[in-house]
């Protein structure tokens, strides 16, 4: 193939690239504005302070959205020292074999099971087996389950970006494999270790199947208090809206979306303030 038509082809592919990428943000766009339009009406201090009612002017997302928080913040508090660590052994410490490559293929593609399938895992394992019940730390574990092998993953990515001159230069001046690691090879990639965290959070936080089979509630009328305690959360609240045929329900729901949106909007931006920290200490 000639060199004018490679960059043809390359033109070609760029072009379709980009439409794709504005026709995406459009649409995008067009829902969000649809959606807050719809549910601006119900967002209110009421809406965030109050529980679950049959009647949609006095719905609040109150138990959801601690709910949420809960499991988000236990999830992230479980999967990410284990998912760090994991891929730190799969990298450094784990020999080069047959066996090493199997495990790595297998993680890559437990981050491409449905989510409904941890789910199943998290009822047998943590609700039943372990007899946790249904309750926050059931959810968290299973949900911790289902953005492991994400972070396991995208973190290996990170680690694999490291210069190999960074690490003999550490060897050099005396220090040992594990100084290496926390001094050089872990700072130098927790921003690439941090983005992946991101786009595993941002999975969780929206996922509703897993906990509708682990046990999540329709509506509680309490806060929980701690891990021991029954739950929902945002998507199943906004699930249980939606599904009502009361037109109201539905601009509750799109209510319910809008915070959902923000809640993983503040996440985000915590992150990414973190894993930019990480990137400025680097440069210095």
């Amino acid at each position: 193939m000639s060199l004018a038509r490679r960059k043809k082809i390359n033109t070609i592919f760029h072009v379709i690239l980009v439409a794709c990428i504005l026709f995406s943000l459009i649409v995008l766009i067009i829902l969000f504005t649809d959606i807050l339009k719809k549910g601006f009406p119900f967002l209110n201090i009421d809406f965030l302070t109050k529980y679950s009612s049959r009647f949609p002017k006095k719905s609040g997302i109150r138990a959801g959205l601690f709910g949420s928080l809960w499991i988000i913040i236990t999830t992230v508090i479980i999967a990410f020292p284990l998912g760090v660590s994991g891929a730190i052994y799969l990298e450094e410490y784990a020999p080069k074999n047959r066996f090493t490559s199997l495990i790595k293929i297998n993680i890559s593609n437990l981050a491409g099971v449905p989510s409904i399938v941890y789910g199943i895992l998290g009822l047998s394992l943590f609700v039943r087996t372990l007899k946790f019940g249904r309750t926050i730390l059931s959810a968290s574990l299973t949900m911790a389950l289902l953005i492991l092998p994400i972070i396991i993953v995208s973190s290996q990515e990170a680690l694999k970006t490291v210069p190999k001159d960074l690490k003999e230069a550490s060897y050099g001046l005396g220090a040992t494999k594990w100084e290496t690691i926390t001094g050089v090879i872990l700072p130098y990639s927790m921003p690439g270790i941090l983005t992946g965290t991101i786009l595993a959070i941002s999975r969780a936080i929206g996922e509703a199947a897993p906990l509708v089979v682990v046990g999540g509630a329709a509506a509680i009328w309490f806060t929980p208090k701690g891990l021991m305690d029954e739950f929902t959360t945002l998507p199943l609240q906004i699930f249980t809206w939606a599904s009502k045929p009361q037109a109201d329900f539905q601009l509750v729901a799109a209510a319910g979306i809008t915070v959902l949106l923000l809640v993983l909007i503040f996440i985000n931006l915590t992150a990414i303030l973190l894993r930019n920290k990480y990137q400025d200490r680097m440069k210095m």
